[in-house]
Protein backbone atom coordinates (compact mmCIF):
# COMPACT_ATOMS: atom_id res chain seq x y z
CA UNK A 1 0.00 0.00 0.00
CA UNK A 2 1.25 3.49 -0.91
CA UNK A 3 0.09 6.83 0.48
CA UNK A 4 0.19 10.04 -1.59
CA UNK A 5 -0.06 13.32 0.32
CA UNK A 6 -0.54 16.48 -1.81
CA UNK A 7 0.42 19.41 0.44
CA UNK A 8 1.71 22.12 -1.90
CA UNK A 9 -0.82 24.81 -0.97
CA UNK A 10 0.48 28.04 0.57
CA UNK A 11 -2.00 27.99 3.46
CA UNK A 12 -3.09 31.59 2.99
CA UNK A 13 -6.02 31.27 5.43
CA UNK A 14 -3.58 30.47 8.25
CA UNK A 15 -1.27 33.43 7.73
CA UNK A 16 0.90 34.79 9.29
CA UNK A 17 1.84 31.36 10.66
CA UNK A 18 2.31 29.84 7.20
CA UNK A 19 4.68 32.57 6.02
CA UNK A 20 7.57 30.62 7.56
CA UNK A 21 6.17 27.13 8.27
CA UNK A 22 4.10 25.15 5.71
CA UNK A 23 0.65 24.52 7.18
CA UNK A 24 1.00 20.70 7.14
CA UNK A 25 4.15 21.04 9.28
CA UNK A 26 2.46 23.22 11.89
CA UNK A 27 2.65 21.44 15.23
CA UNK A 28 -0.65 20.24 16.68
CA UNK A 29 -0.31 18.76 20.19
CA UNK A 30 3.39 18.32 19.55
CA UNK A 31 3.25 16.69 16.11
CA UNK A 32 3.06 18.14 12.57
CA UNK A 33 -0.46 18.04 11.10
CA UNK A 34 0.72 15.86 8.20
CA UNK A 35 2.31 13.35 10.59
CA UNK A 36 -0.95 12.99 12.51
CA UNK A 37 -2.81 12.53 9.22
CA UNK A 38 -0.65 9.69 7.91
CA UNK A 39 -0.55 8.02 11.33
CA UNK A 40 -4.36 8.00 11.44
CA UNK A 41 -4.52 6.57 7.91
CA UNK A 42 -2.07 3.80 8.76
CA UNK A 43 -4.10 2.98 11.87
CA UNK A 44 -7.35 2.71 9.90
CA UNK A 45 -5.85 0.69 7.03
CA UNK A 46 -3.99 -1.73 9.29
CA UNK A 47 -1.80 -2.72 6.33
CA UNK A 48 1.89 -2.57 5.50
CA UNK A 49 2.78 0.82 3.98
CA UNK A 50 5.57 0.65 1.38
CA UNK A 51 5.80 4.29 0.22
CA UNK A 52 4.59 7.68 1.39
CA UNK A 53 4.90 10.32 -1.35
CA UNK A 54 4.61 13.97 -0.33
CA UNK A 55 3.91 16.70 -2.91
CA UNK A 56 5.20 20.07 -1.71
CA UNK A 57 5.30 23.61 -3.07
CA UNK A 58 8.33 25.28 -4.71
CA UNK A 59 8.77 27.84 -1.91
CA UNK A 60 8.76 25.41 1.02
CA UNK A 61 11.73 25.73 3.44
CA UNK A 62 14.89 23.77 2.64
CA UNK A 63 14.49 21.40 5.60
CA UNK A 64 10.96 20.33 4.58
CA UNK A 65 12.13 17.26 2.66
CA UNK A 66 14.13 15.89 5.59
CA UNK A 67 11.21 16.35 7.99
CA UNK A 68 8.86 14.50 5.65
CA UNK A 69 11.29 11.67 4.98
CA UNK A 70 11.69 11.24 8.75
CA UNK A 71 7.90 10.99 9.13
CA UNK A 72 7.76 8.23 6.52
CA UNK A 73 10.71 6.42 8.09
CA UNK A 74 9.00 6.52 11.47
CA UNK A 75 6.10 4.58 9.95
CA UNK A 76 8.40 2.01 8.36
CA UNK A 77 7.85 3.34 4.83
CA UNK A 78 10.01 4.74 2.05
CA UNK A 79 9.57 8.49 1.76
CA UNK A 80 9.41 10.34 -1.57
CA UNK A 81 9.17 14.12 -1.95
CA UNK A 82 8.19 15.83 -5.22
CA UNK A 83 7.41 19.45 -6.07
CA UNK A 84 4.26 20.88 -7.66
CA UNK A 85 5.65 24.00 -9.33
CA UNK A 86 2.25 25.37 -10.38
CA UNK A 87 -1.07 25.30 -8.52
CA UNK A 88 -3.13 23.63 -11.25
CA UNK A 89 -5.67 21.72 -9.18
CA UNK A 90 -6.11 18.57 -7.15
CA UNK A 91 -5.63 16.12 -10.03
CA UNK A 92 -2.44 17.84 -11.14
CA UNK A 93 -1.07 17.73 -7.59
CA UNK A 94 -1.65 13.98 -7.36
CA UNK A 95 -0.03 13.39 -10.74
CA UNK A 96 3.16 15.00 -9.43
CA UNK A 97 3.58 11.75 -7.46
CA UNK A 98 2.57 9.47 -10.34
CA UNK A 99 5.50 7.13 -9.67
CA UNK A 100 3.69 6.07 -6.48
CA UNK A 101 0.32 5.51 -8.17
CA UNK A 102 0.79 1.78 -8.49
CA UNK A 103 -1.29 -0.94 -6.90
CA UNK A 104 -3.41 -0.16 -3.82
CA UNK A 105 -2.93 3.39 -2.59
CA UNK A 106 -4.48 6.14 -0.51
CA UNK A 107 -4.53 9.80 -1.54
CA UNK A 108 -4.88 12.20 1.39
CA UNK A 109 -4.80 16.00 1.23
CA UNK A 110 -2.87 17.37 4.19
CA UNK A 111 -5.21 20.01 5.61
CA UNK A 112 -7.60 17.76 7.47
CA UNK A 113 -7.59 15.25 10.31
CA UNK A 114 -10.14 12.56 11.01
CA UNK A 115 -11.26 9.78 13.32
CA UNK A 116 -12.78 6.67 11.78
CA UNK A 117 -13.24 2.97 12.40
CA UNK A 118 -14.22 0.94 9.35
CA UNK A 119 -12.98 -1.84 7.07
CA UNK A 120 -12.31 -1.24 3.38
CA UNK A 121 -14.59 -3.16 1.02
CA UNK A 122 -12.29 -5.68 -0.71
CA UNK A 123 -14.73 -5.94 -3.64
CA UNK A 124 -14.76 -2.19 -4.33
CA UNK A 125 -12.39 -0.45 -6.73
CA UNK A 126 -12.07 2.45 -4.35
CA UNK A 127 -13.41 4.26 -1.31
CA UNK A 128 -14.03 7.95 -0.71
CA UNK A 129 -14.00 9.24 2.87
CA UNK A 130 -17.05 11.47 3.44
CA UNK A 131 -18.78 13.38 6.24
CA UNK A 132 -22.27 14.84 6.45
CA UNK A 133 -22.06 18.66 6.47
CA UNK A 134 -24.41 21.62 6.78
CA UNK A 135 -23.00 23.63 3.86
CA UNK A 136 -22.24 21.18 1.01
CA UNK A 137 -21.82 23.96 -1.58
CA UNK A 138 -18.33 24.58 -0.17
CA UNK A 139 -17.15 21.03 -0.88
CA UNK A 140 -17.03 18.27 -3.43
CA UNK A 141 -19.92 15.92 -2.65
CA UNK A 142 -21.11 12.43 -3.58
CA UNK A 143 -24.49 10.84 -4.29
CA UNK A 144 -25.26 7.29 -3.18
CA UNK A 145 -27.51 4.47 -4.30
CA UNK A 146 -27.57 1.11 -2.52
CA UNK A 147 -24.31 1.94 -0.77
CA UNK A 148 -22.43 2.71 -4.00
CA UNK A 149 -21.34 6.18 -5.16
CA UNK A 150 -23.26 7.26 -8.26
CA UNK A 151 -22.06 10.86 -8.73
CA UNK A 152 -19.16 13.16 -7.87
CA UNK A 153 -19.96 16.89 -7.94
CA UNK A 154 -17.44 19.67 -7.22
CA UNK A 155 -18.91 22.50 -5.05
CA UNK A 156 -22.52 22.26 -6.29
CA UNK A 157 -24.42 25.54 -6.55
CA UNK A 158 -27.71 23.70 -5.98
CA UNK A 159 -28.28 20.98 -3.37
CA UNK A 160 -27.09 17.60 -4.60
CA UNK A 161 -26.05 15.86 -1.39
CA UNK A 162 -24.78 16.71 2.08
CA UNK A 163 -22.08 14.02 2.03
CA UNK A 164 -18.87 16.03 1.60
CA UNK A 165 -15.62 14.53 0.34
CA UNK A 166 -13.10 15.24 3.09
CA UNK A 167 -10.02 14.75 0.90
CA UNK A 168 -9.02 11.13 1.58
CA UNK A 169 -9.39 8.42 -1.09
CA UNK A 170 -8.53 4.73 -1.50
CA UNK A 171 -7.84 3.13 -4.89
CA UNK A 172 -7.34 -0.59 -5.44
CA UNK A 173 -5.30 0.13 -8.58
CA UNK A 174 -3.52 3.46 -8.49
CA UNK A 175 -2.36 3.11 -12.08
CA UNK A 176 -5.95 3.47 -13.29
CA UNK A 177 -6.23 6.83 -11.49
CA UNK A 178 -2.84 7.84 -12.93
CA UNK A 179 -4.00 7.14 -16.47
CA UNK A 180 -7.29 9.01 -16.02
CA UNK A 181 -5.53 12.08 -14.64
CA UNK A 182 -3.04 11.96 -17.51
CA UNK A 183 -6.00 11.97 -19.91
CA UNK A 184 -7.28 15.18 -18.27
CA UNK A 185 -3.86 16.81 -18.57
CA UNK A 186 -3.26 15.69 -22.16
CA UNK A 187 -6.65 16.99 -23.28
CA UNK A 188 -6.58 20.13 -21.12
CA UNK A 189 -9.86 19.17 -19.43
CA UNK A 190 -10.38 21.65 -16.61
CA UNK A 191 -13.22 22.69 -14.36
CA UNK A 192 -13.22 26.14 -12.78
CA UNK A 193 -9.76 26.68 -14.27
CA UNK A 194 -8.10 23.62 -12.69
CA UNK A 195 -7.62 19.90 -13.21
CA UNK A 196 -10.10 18.37 -10.77
CA UNK A 197 -9.82 14.95 -9.17
CA UNK A 198 -13.61 14.63 -9.24
CA UNK A 199 -13.50 14.62 -13.07
CA UNK A 200 -11.07 11.70 -13.05
CA UNK A 201 -13.27 9.87 -10.54
CA UNK A 202 -16.33 10.44 -12.71
CA UNK A 203 -14.53 9.02 -15.75
CA UNK A 204 -13.50 5.97 -13.75
CA UNK A 205 -17.09 5.45 -12.59
CA UNK A 206 -18.37 5.74 -16.16
CA UNK A 207 -16.02 2.90 -17.10
CA UNK A 208 -17.63 0.64 -14.53
CA UNK A 209 -15.40 1.06 -11.48
CA UNK A 210 -17.23 0.75 -8.17
CA UNK A 211 -16.62 3.29 -5.40
CA UNK A 212 -18.05 3.08 -1.89
CA UNK A 213 -18.11 5.68 0.91
CA UNK A 214 -15.89 5.51 3.95
CA UNK A 215 -17.76 7.36 6.67
CA UNK A 216 -15.71 9.17 9.32
CA UNK A 217 -16.78 9.78 12.90
CA UNK A 218 -14.90 13.05 13.25
CA UNK A 219 -13.60 15.48 10.66
CA UNK A 220 -11.25 18.19 11.91
CA UNK A 221 -10.16 20.99 9.62
CA UNK A 222 -6.96 23.03 9.90
CA UNK A 223 -7.97 25.93 7.65
CA UNK A 224 -7.83 29.19 9.57
CA UNK A 225 -6.62 30.15 13.04
CA UNK A 226 -9.93 29.61 14.85
CA UNK A 227 -10.57 26.18 13.33
CA UNK A 228 -6.96 25.07 13.87
CA UNK A 229 -7.11 26.03 17.55
CA UNK A 230 -10.38 24.12 17.85
CA UNK A 231 -8.86 21.08 16.15
CA UNK A 232 -5.90 21.21 18.53
CA UNK A 233 -8.37 20.97 21.41
CA UNK A 234 -10.15 17.99 19.85
CA UNK A 235 -6.84 16.16 19.31
CA UNK A 236 -5.91 16.75 22.95
CA UNK A 237 -9.29 15.51 24.12
CA UNK A 238 -9.00 12.29 22.10
CA UNK A 239 -5.49 11.66 23.45
CA UNK A 240 -6.61 12.26 27.04
CA UNK A 241 -9.58 9.93 26.64
CA UNK A 242 -7.20 7.25 25.37
CA UNK A 243 -5.06 7.64 28.48
CA UNK A 244 -2.10 9.32 26.77
CA UNK A 245 0.10 11.58 28.89
CA UNK A 246 1.24 14.50 26.75
CA UNK A 247 2.97 16.44 29.51
CA UNK A 248 6.74 16.08 29.41
CA UNK A 249 8.57 15.01 32.57
CA UNK A 250 11.05 17.85 32.02
CA UNK A 251 8.42 20.58 32.57
CA UNK A 252 9.43 22.98 35.35
CA UNK A 253 6.48 24.02 37.53
CA UNK A 254 6.74 26.94 39.96
CA UNK A 255 3.49 27.84 41.68
CA UNK A 256 1.64 26.74 38.56
CA UNK A 257 -1.27 24.51 37.54
CA UNK A 258 -1.92 22.36 34.46
CA UNK A 259 -5.56 21.58 33.68
CA UNK A 260 -5.89 18.59 31.36
CA UNK A 261 -6.08 17.91 28.52
CA UNK A 262 -2.83 19.60 27.50
CA UNK A 263 0.32 19.00 25.54
CA UNK A 264 3.38 20.46 27.29
CA UNK A 265 6.66 19.93 25.46
CA UNK A 266 10.14 19.35 26.79
CA UNK A 267 11.95 22.03 28.82
CA UNK A 268 8.85 24.20 29.25
CA UNK A 269 8.87 26.53 32.26
CA UNK A 270 5.62 27.50 33.97
CA UNK A 271 6.01 30.22 36.60
CA UNK A 272 2.92 31.53 38.40
CA UNK A 273 0.88 30.20 35.54
CA UNK A 274 -2.40 28.39 34.94
CA UNK A 275 -2.44 26.41 31.69
CA UNK A 276 -5.39 24.48 30.22
CA UNK A 277 -7.63 22.98 29.29
CA UNK A 278 -7.02 22.33 25.57
CA UNK A 279 -3.61 24.00 25.40
CA UNK A 280 -0.50 22.94 23.45
CA UNK A 281 2.83 24.45 24.50
CA UNK A 282 5.79 23.53 22.32
CA UNK A 283 9.31 22.76 23.50
CA UNK A 284 11.35 25.41 25.31
CA UNK A 285 8.40 27.73 25.94
CA UNK A 286 8.25 29.96 29.02
CA UNK A 287 4.94 31.05 30.53
CA UNK A 288 5.04 33.46 33.45
CA UNK A 289 2.29 35.27 35.38
CA UNK A 290 -0.25 34.12 32.83
CA UNK A 291 -3.44 32.15 32.28
CA UNK A 292 -3.85 30.25 29.01
CA UNK A 293 -6.77 28.12 27.83
CA UNK A 294 -7.94 26.70 24.48
CA UNK A 295 -4.79 27.83 22.69
CA UNK A 296 -2.01 26.58 20.41
CA UNK A 297 1.54 27.79 21.06
CA UNK A 298 4.48 26.57 18.95
CA UNK A 299 8.12 26.33 20.15
CA UNK A 300 10.68 28.61 21.86
CA UNK A 301 8.07 31.23 22.73
CA UNK A 302 7.86 33.41 25.85
CA UNK A 303 4.54 34.59 27.25
CA UNK A 304 4.30 36.93 30.23
CA UNK A 305 1.52 38.81 32.02
CA UNK A 306 -1.12 37.44 29.71
CA UNK A 307 -4.62 36.06 29.84
CA UNK A 308 -5.08 34.13 26.63
CA UNK A 309 -7.99 32.17 25.20
CA UNK A 310 -8.43 30.98 21.61
CA UNK A 311 -4.89 32.16 20.87
CA UNK A 312 -2.42 30.84 18.29
CA UNK A 313 1.20 31.92 18.62
CA UNK A 314 4.08 30.82 16.40
CA UNK A 315 7.71 29.89 17.03
CA UNK A 316 10.34 32.13 18.66
CA UNK A 317 7.75 34.77 19.60
CA UNK A 318 7.61 37.05 22.66
CA UNK A 319 4.26 38.19 23.99
CA UNK A 320 3.67 40.42 27.00
CA UNK A 321 0.27 42.02 27.30
CA UNK A 322 -3.39 41.75 28.06
CA UNK A 323 -4.88 40.75 24.68
CA UNK A 324 -7.23 37.75 24.92
CA UNK A 325 -7.66 36.48 21.33
CA UNK A 326 -4.57 36.81 19.15
CA UNK A 327 -2.77 35.34 16.15
CA UNK A 328 0.97 36.00 16.08
CA UNK A 329 3.40 34.69 13.49
CA UNK A 330 6.96 33.48 13.93
CA UNK A 331 9.59 35.86 15.29
CA UNK A 332 6.99 38.45 16.29
CA UNK A 333 7.04 40.48 19.49
CA UNK A 334 4.31 42.24 21.46
CA UNK A 335 5.88 43.70 24.60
Amino acid sequence: MNIIVPMAGIGSRLRPHTLTIPKPLTLLAGKPIVQRLVEDIVKVLNQNIEEIAFVIGPTFPADTEKKLLDIAKGLGAKGIVTVQNEALGTAHAIQCAKQSLNGPCVVAFADTLFKADFTLDAEADGAIWVKQVENPSAYGVIKLKDGVITDFVEKPENFISDLAIIGIYYFKKGEILRDEIQYLLDNNIKEKGEYQLTNALENMKQKGLKFVPGQVDEWMDCGNKEITVETNGRVLQFAYQEGQNLVSESVILKNSEIIQPCYIGENVKLINAKVGPNVSLGTNCVVENSTISNSLIQTNTTIKNAELELAMIGNNAVYDGNFTSISIGDYSELV
